[in-house]
């Protein structure tokens, strides 16, 4: 009794790969980027402005 081919499964599973591959790099780069990178900007941000406000208020003295 032979085994029937198993046609299309290869191109099925390749694009199933691809698309999970990006969905969760780009889950994964939202996450990073809204959880992580803006957080800490508006912290960097926030410190250098402050800084920046010391410094004029000790230049106008």
């Amino acid at each position: 009794m032979p085994i029937a081919p198993i046609t299309g499964m290869l191109r099925k599973r390749f694009w199933l790969d691809i698309s999970t591959g990006l969905g969760l790099g780009v889950s994964a780069g939202a996450a990073f980027w809204y959880g992580y990178e803006l957080p800490r900007r508006t912290q960097y941000e926030n410190f250098y402005l402050k800084l920046e406000k010391a410094k004029l208020e000790a230049a106008q003295q």
